[in-house]
Formats: C-alpha cells, sequence, structure tokens
C-alpha cells in the first residue's frame, strides 16, 4: 500500500455537545476531525425529549436531539455508546439517542436492542483495508447492560475485593484489587477473534477506569486491556475517567487508558458545588477547585488537558502512533495545540509525569506539532 493510500484514524474521548448553537461546540477541530479517514469519540449524553431520569443514574445526561448532528457534522464517523449514561432516561431516551444518530449517518457502537446486538463489530472499509470497532464499558449503574432480552450495552464488568493490610489494625487502609468479570471478559475475547476474522484492524472502545483520580489504573484495567490485545485487538482506546492517564505499549499495540473529556457541555447551577457529594468528588484530584469560569465544563484542572491520537494504518498495520496535544477553554471548546504553544509542552510533561507515577514506560518524541509515542 502507498502512502497515498494509508489510512489516518483519529481518536479522542468523552463528547458530549450541548448547547444553543451546537455547530459551535466543535469548530475549533473540526478541520482536524474531517482530515483522518476515520473519526473515533464516544458519546457521553442520550439524545432525547422523552424519559425521567433512572434512580440508579447518578448524573443524568441528556440533551435536546437537536445537537446530534454537530457531532457528524465534525467529521466523526465511529462513535461507541456503551457507557454508564447510555440508560439514564430509560428505554425510550435509549432508542431515541440510536434513531437520531442514525438519521445523522452515524450508527452507535456497542450497544443494542439485546446483548448479541450490542456485541456486534462496526466495521469500515477504508481503501480496501477493513477497520473494525468493538465497544464495552465496565461503569455500569444496576441494570445498563445488554441481556437476552434487553437493551443495554455490551458489559466487562469488574470485581472489587478491599484486602485489610494488617489484619490486627481495625480502621487501617485496606489494599484494594479488582478483577474483570470472567463470563464478559470471555465473551469480549469471541468478540474479538470474530471480529478479527473479518476486519484487518480491530479497535477496542473501553469506557472504565477509576475517575479524576490522577495517574491510577485499576487492576481489571490491565487484566482486560492485555486479554483484548493478545486476542487480535490492535488498540485499546479507554475513556470514562474525565482526565488523561497513561499510555501503555504492550506487545507493540498501545493502550490509551483516558483519553479525556474532548468536548464536553455540562453546565450545572451554582448550587451543585455547595452539595456533600460535589465536595467529596473534588477531593480525588488535588487541581479540582471551584472556577466559575468553567462553569459549563466543571472538572478539574487537569481535565483542560486532552489529546487526539492519530494513528497510520498502512500494509493493513498500524505502522506509526502519534498523539496530537489539545485544551479545552471556559467556552467548553476544545483546540489542537501547536509546538509553539506552552500549554502543548505542558501536555506532554504530564503524561510523562503519568507514566512515571504508574512505572509505565512510554516515550514522547516532538515532531512538528504532533508527539510520536513508543517505547
Amino acid at each position: 500500500m502507498s502512502d497515498k493510500e494509508s489510512i489516518t484514524v483519529l481518536a479522542v474521548g468523552d463528547v458530549v455537545v450541548k448547547r444553543d448553537d451546537p455547530e459551535n461546540c466543535l469548530a475549533h477541530v473540526k478541520d482536524v476531525i474531517k482530515s483522518a479517514d476515520i473519526a473515533f469519540c464516544q458519546l457521553e449524553t442520550t439524545y432525547s425529549e422523552r424519559g425521567a431520569p433512572l434512580p440508579q443514574a447518578r448524573v443524568p445526561m441528556r440533551a435536546d436531539p437537536k445537537n446530534a448532528p454537530a457531532i457528524k457534522n465534525a467529521g466523526f464517523n465511529a462513535v461507541a455508546f456503551a457507557s454508564n449514561h447510555h440508560m439514564d432516561y430509560g428505554a425510550d431516551a435509549f432508542f431515541d439517542t440510536l434513531d437520531v444518530m442514525k438519521k445523522t449517518g452515524i450508527t452507535l457502537i456497542g450497544v443494542g436492542k439485546n446483548i448479541e446486538e450490542a456485541r456486534k463489530p462496526y466495521i469500515i472499509d477504508c481503501k480496501g483495508t477493513k477497520v473494525g470497532f468493538l465497544a464495552y464499558s465496565s461503569i455500569l449503574p444496576m441494570g445498563y447492560w445488554a441481556q437476552a432480552d434487553k437493551p443495554g450495552c455490551a458489559p466487562i464488568r469488574g470485581w472489587t475485593y478491599y484486602e485489610q493490610i494488617e489484619h490486627d489494625q481495625p480502621g487501617t487502609p485496606p489494599r484494594i484489587h479488582s478483577f474483570a468479570h470472567e463470563g464478559d471478559k470471555a465473551a469480549m475475547i469471541e468478540d474479538i477473534e470474530k471480529t478479527k476474522a473479518q476486519a484487518d484492524i480491530v479497535m477496542v472502545s473501553m469506557h472504565w477506569g477509576i475517575h479524576f483520580k490522577e495517574a491510577e489504573i485499576a487492576g481489571y484495567q490491565k487484566e482486560v486491556g492485555y486479554a483484548a490485545l493478545d486476542a487480535g485487538a490492535d488498540a485499546i482506546l479507554g475513556h470514562h475517567a474525565h482526565i488523561l492517564k497513561p499510555i501503555e505499549i504492550y506487545k507493540g499495540k498501545p493502550i490509551f487508558y483516558s483519553l479525556c473529556n474532548f468536548a464536553f457541555d455540562h453546565p450545572l447551577p451554582e448550587e451543585v458545588f455547595e452539595t456533600t457529594r460535589w465536595k467529596e468528588l473534588m477531593e480525588l484530584n488535588p487541581s479540582w477547585t471551584i472556577d466559575l469560569t468553567y462553569r459549563n465544563y466543571p472538572f478539574p484542572a487537569d481535565s483542560r488537558m486532552t489529546m487526539g491520537i492519530k494513528m497510520i494504518i498502512s500494509d493493513k498495520q498500524i505502522k506509526k502512533i502519534s498523539m496530537l496535544p489539545a485544551y479545552i477553554d471556559p467556552d467548553t471548546r476544545p483546540r489542537f495545540l501547536g509546538q509553539s504553544d506552552e500549554k502543548f509542552h505542558e501536555v506532554i510533561e504530564y503524561m510523562k509525569k503519568l507514566s512515571e507515577m504508574e512505572k509505565i514506560e512510554c516515550r514522547f518524541t516532538v515532531e512538528g506539532d504532533e508527539v510520536i509515542i513508543g517505547t
């Protein structure tokens, strides 16, 4: 395959478009997104005017369907929906979202009217190379996963075990272990093997991990990520944590543990910031302060750093992986950064720090306005 026939895949994290002027949300980045042959993101909201929040939905997410076309218009053509929000407003809003996105030309990945449909791959045939996508979620309110006769997402559930380190010392901190649900992991492996038989490249979307905690990766994430790559997947596209997490190269294949938010409209009334729950969340990240200039994006300062991942596919293999550092402004709009911008280097240094904290070897080499990722 010549350079002219190579394929560019661009991947970003969580996206919520929810504003009066939807097209404005991604205005600064759409040219870069559209330049890719395949552009991936994770949809983090429902698009519907129906339903009521389910009692188990901790932060119910819903937006006016008029916002949905902006995602397609910005250039995204591979969108996952397996998450902790897809069923927030019940089955009506869930199916409305599938229908609304389908009308824009996007088939949502990792969800369906039953588990069989949720586990189906989404395959894009581009320039003679087939790129398949699967999507799963580990962050699951009760009842959000699909079953044989129930709608929802493809699950990768996890179990947590708290081990008392000093058994004779009541009240001392525990050691935390987490493990993948064996049945879910086996189903994922089967899905990947089947998809690899149909596609040249397989990318697996994972809504997983420990939100807001700097660098920290849960044990089950490595178990699941390694199993997916060993089964034939070529890249793991992680999200949910709302901050960046380390990048690991495992047997030559990348695991992006968290791509952070990308474009995430999340306006909240000021009184929310005074609630006990909000204050408890803020304790998870030392960079988190109440900054009313970011009222529509009320996340930790660390969450303002984000990225796009650019993968070049040639001869039916991923030949080059680079990071496009980006920053989210107070207007909630992401901007890709150039090497001359000090924030460009801030993102790189942050990623280096995360790698060191988790003892993961990953090399970041600046090449123009991109950062080549390797070991």
